[in-house]
């Protein structure tokens, strides 16, 4: 008489535990409404974007450099928070929701045919950076019109020590995510 082994399972046990599975694999789509919000949030954006633009066309003749110059700086931060947008909609959607089929499509982005959970913090990583990096370069122009009308801020010197230094944790936060992100998935590092 044969016993089954370990492998064999109560047919009724694994049917009772079905539901279970069902519902915490559905529930990934709570986050449906986060991605629906993160769209309505770029639509701001693209607003922002068009009534900056055209505060710098009817203004250009009356701005300075640096003043355009300030303008167009925030135009590309912006985009760079844009882009941010659609790199955590799109991504985010793609790896912890569902699928968009979008295998063969023209338009489909170049970085979604290989995203996945590591590489999308990396992505955000570097995009942060950029945005942290288009802030600081605005800080110091900004800082550096002293006595000028366009200033609207006033920076300290421990304002501006204290964003550069946070704009270097952002770094060295990206070269660690990569650095840890290398080495698990290096192949020589297997016990």
């Amino acid at each position: 008489m044969s016993h089954p082994g370990p492998k064999a399972a109560d047919p009724t046990m694994a049917r009772a535990l079905r539901p279970l599975p069902f519902i915490i694999f559905g529930s990934r789509w709570l986050q449906l409404p986060l991605y629906m919000g993160l769209i309505v949030a770029q639509c701001v954006y693209v607003f922002l974007f068009l009534k900056e633009l055209v505060h710098l066309v009817t203004h250009s003749f009356s701005f300075s450099e640096q003043q355009i110059m300030l303008v167009v700086l925030g135009l590309i931060d912006v985009v760079m928070i844009s882009n941010l947008l659609i790199m955590v909609i799109v991504g985010g959607y793609e790896t912890f929701v569902s699928r968009l089929r979008l295998e063969g499509h023209p338009d489909q982005p170049e970085w979604l045919s290989h995203v996945n959970a590591s590489v999308l913090k990396i992505k955000l990583a570097m995009a942060i950076i950029g945005i942290s990096s288009i802030h600081l370069l605005r800080t110091f122009i900004e800082a550096g019109n002293i006595g000028g009308t366009t200033r609207t801020t006033d920076y300290t010197e421990t304002g501006v020590l204290l964003q550069t230094m946070i704009h270097v944790v952002f770094i060295l936060s990206a070269i660690g995510i990569a650095w840890v992100d290398k080495m698990t998935v290096s192949p020589g590092k297997a016990h």
